[in-house]
């Protein structure tokens, strides 16, 4: 497993990470925990020391398997959580203030509940779980996170941008508060190329590659036939005609299919470890089998500059979260 600077903080990061989302047990229905730890454990064994959970995973009980993880393991393994808004909106409405979803007492209390669902002393990383550029303006949550990391409760600070929305959080990657940021990045929304890696890379942030397979579009698993578990929220994503769009997109992808890349997901892993401003890609995993494919593509190869402006012509700009 090749490792990668986390922009300025210092740590050196497995450039696959664990995304720990659908673990949790809700929204992404289907998962065990028996076998989550497994493929957990799995990832530990390939050299996977980053995962990425939340507080919202499941009202902490993702947080409670990486725990878990973390306690049984000898190895460094370093823990990203997320401070879910206090009015549970997701993505962050603009015009709404920052006081009604990232009060300094819910900041410090939802800390302080991952601490006690983790069974850790510290997180290395504690994201706010939505972004708005006007919170920048506003008080109150900043003096919060500088007193978690001040008491070593939290070494290190970021955010989760907004879905599909990387200008929301330029100035907040420029502002030097936070040390990481979690974007959406994948073959269909390159949209963070232009000016937020520029931006991360010229003040030290690092960034976390999230929904590197699109929700599972860019694995080639959807078709017009898929069917979703009663609850999973992946019934609103790919709602109406939306299977068969990202199927056939899927299978225009499948066409590019050569030495570089043997399978979609492994081209979508490659697309994301190509650029330098990334420090990890963080896929969601709950089965060994999917750890061990995903693991497999930190060989040190990169896209060829030629297949990187092939792919370019696949992005695709929607938002299919709305």
């Amino acid at each position: 497993m090749n490792l990668r600077p986390l922009g300025r903080t210092g740590l050196q990061v497995s450039e696959i990470g664990y995304g720990a989302w659908g673990i949790g047990g809700t929204l992404w229905i289907g998962a065990r925990d028996d076998e989550s730890l497994r493929a957990l454990h799995r990832a530990v064994d390939l050299g996977v020391n980053l995962v990425d959970t939340a507080l919202g995973y499941g009202m902490g009980h993702s947080e409670g398997l990486v725990g878990r993880l973390v306690r049984e393991r000898r190895e460094t393994v370093y823990v990203a959580t997320k401070v879910p808004p206090k009015d549970f909106v997701w993505p962050a409405q603009r015009g709404v203030p920052v006081s009604k979803c990232y009060p300094r007492e819910h900041i410090v209390s939802c800390c302080e509940k991952s601490l006690r669902n983790l069974g850790l002393d510290h997180v290395d990383v504690l994201q706010l779980h939505t972004w708005q550029d006007e919170y920048l303006d506003q008080d109150g949550w900043k003096d919060a996170l500088v007193d978690l990391k001040r008491s070593g409760k939290a070494r290190f600070v970021g955010i989760s941008v907004n879905d599909h929305d990387p200008g929301s959080a330029m100035r907040a990657a420029a502002s030097g508060i936070f040390d990481t940021a979690q974007i959406i990045y994948n073959v269909f929304d390159q949209s963070p190329e232009a000016e937020f890696f520029p931006a991360c890379v010229a003040r030290g942030v690092g960034v976390l590659a999230r929904v590197p397979f699109d929700e599972g579009g860019l694995t080639g698993a959807i078709t017009p036939r898929s069917e979703f578990p009663k609850g999973d929220f992946r019934n609103h994503y790919f709602q109406g005609d939306r299977k068969r769009q990202v199927f056939d997109r899927a299978q225009a992808l499948k066409a590019l299919l050569d030495g570089e890349a043997k399978t979609l997901p492994e081209l979508a892993l490659r697309f994301c470890l190509s650029h330098d401003a990334v420090s990890t890609v963080i896929p969601g995993m709950r089965r060994v089998a999917s750890v061990e494919a995903n693991a497999a593509v930190s060989d040190g190869r990169r896209l060829s500059p030629a297949m990187r402006e092939t792919l370019r012509a696949h992005a695709w700009p929607r938002n299919f979260y709305d």
